[in-house]
């Protein structure tokens, strides 16, 4: 078997800082990538990780010694190398991040010509084993020009909106010490230029790559709680909070709840489709049942697609989808080149609260009672295939679908569940849903919270 490096994984590149993502091995991605894409010009940008300015500096001189011309966004969030890759027709952008992970991660993800994903649907397990081939030299070398695109990029992002229809409410904007800082002081401004107006109570604003308060990661819920009691103490209309490279944003409605991506996915869509019938929208298999349903009563058609930003945007390129969601926080459009953005979304929900009237908490209330899920649980195992086939096994008999489409997934008449690996990390994510009944909601939780343990020895 040929040998590979062990920072890919299926959808983008991620590892420990020092162990297996160096320098050295920056320099053999840029330099293989370069040799056997032949990009001609490439994109790059990074976040604020302390490691960020030296991994970017060693797969700038691998591009460069490969014949490739690099453009240097600077430290920027990775939807704005998406923009500038398509609006520049480079041949290939690239963002030096771990997006979510702890401070002593990082890594790269990857966009073709057009902003086209790089996984391993299309060559990025290749690229793995080509990199290996490479002997990285004893000093790096290679220059690249700045760029700077975010004025562009700022004025496509509220094309997706009305500025004129926005009413003056108070937002709180959790960056979590990442990138989205400096992108929101931006859309503020030019909003400001644009007669429209927010109260922002702005939280981990400045950029620390050491991640003072913790993972970037607004998903776990531990890291909700500021942001909550900031949308409490100030008496908010809504709470954002984003991720380190803000792909991702999450909601807290006014009274600081937080809200479930599931249900803005379904909200999202029935926006969309209303200013286009009948289109299709794409969703993850994790949790579907909403989705579906506020699909077809809109009109339109649902395409559901593998976990992961590269599955799911190949999947809106393959159906011209309008729209895409991912219960992971993840939101795409179609007409941000099929990219996610964690700006969109969030200014999406302004403008819809100040159409109707009406508090986030009201517009995803008939959501969240029809069909309730828990957060989602991540569990630590020793063997994902025999976790998988004990948990089979048990609901085989009682199961009306089985689906191994993406991990394992099980319906049944009131309620059904994902249990599927990480792409990212060493976990085994769990999400469960059901019709209408929170009591078997907690029952059926607790029972396959029970049964993977049993069958994973692991820790939580």
């Amino acid at each position: 078997m040929m040998k590979t490096l062990s920072c890919f994984n299926a959808s983008d590149i991620r590892g420990v800082v020092g162990d297996n993502l160096t320098p050295d091995i920056a320099w053999q991605i840029g330099k293989a990538f370069g040799e056997w894409m032949k990009p001609g010009t490439v994109v790059m940008g990074r976040d604020n990780r302390l490691s960020g300015e030296r991994l970017q500096h060693a797969l700038t001189a691998g591009l460069c010694s490969a014949g490739v011309s690099v453009l240097d966004l600077g430290m920027t969030g990775t939807e704005e190398v998406y923009f500038a890759t398509s609006a520049l027709n480079a041949g290939a952008g690239i963002q030096v991040t771990a997006s979510h992970n702890p401070a002593n991660y990082n890594g790269m993800k990857i966009v073709l010509r057009g902003s086209l994903p790089f996984g391993n649907e299309n060559g990025l397990g290749h690229l793995a084993q080509q990199a290996v081939l490479y002997t990285p030299p004893a000093v790096f070398s290679g220059h690249a020009s700045p760029c700077c695109q975010r004025d562009s990029y700022i004025h496509h992002i509220l094309s997706f909106i009305s500025p004129d229809k926005l009413k003056k409410l108070t937002i709180v904007v959790n960056a979590g010490n990442g990138m989205a800082g400096q992108t929101v002081d931006a859309i503020e401004r030019c909003l400001s230029d644009m007669g429209a107006q927010a109260t922002l109570i702005k939280l981990n604003h400045l950029p620390d790559g050491r991640f003072p308060k913790g993972p970037p990661n607004p998903l776990l819920p531990e890291n909700r709680h500021e942001t909550a009691h900031a949308v409490r103490i100030n008496r908010a209309h809504l709470g954002v909070a984003f991720d380190g490279d803000f792909d991702r944003c999450f909601l807290f409605d006014e009274n600081g709840d937080a809200v479930e991506n599931y249900y803005l996915t379904g909200l999202l869509a029935e926006c969309f489709l209303n200013k286009h019938p009948g289109a299709t929208i794409v969703h993850d298999p994790r949790l579907i049942w909403e989705t579906e349903s506020a699909v077809n009563r809109a009109g339109g058609k649902t395409v559901c697609a593998r976990a992961g930003h590269a599955y799911i945007k190949n999947a809106m390129r393959r159906h011209n989808a309008v729209y895409g969601g991912e219960s992971s926080g993840h939101h795409y459009f179609r007409d941000f080149f099929f990219c996610d953005s964690g700006m969109i979304p969030w200014l999406l929900l302004w403008e819809l609260m100040s159409v109707t009237g009406e508090p986030l908490s009201a517009l995803i209330r008939a959501r969240r009672e029809a069909f309730p899920c828990p957060d989602e649980l991540n569990f630590r195992i020793t063997s994902v295939p025999q976790v998988l086939e004990a948990v089979y096994h048990h609901y085989c008999s009682q199961a009306r679908e089985v689906d191994r489409f993406d991990g394992l997934s099980m319906s049944f008449s009131h309620w059904r569940f994902n249990l599927r690996a990480s792409d990212t990390e060493p976990l085994l994510r769990l999400n469960l849903e059901t019709r209408v009944d929170k009591r078997l909601l907690a029952e059926k939780t607790a029972e396959l919270s029970g049964l993977i343990k049993r069958a994973g020895f692991c820790g939580d």
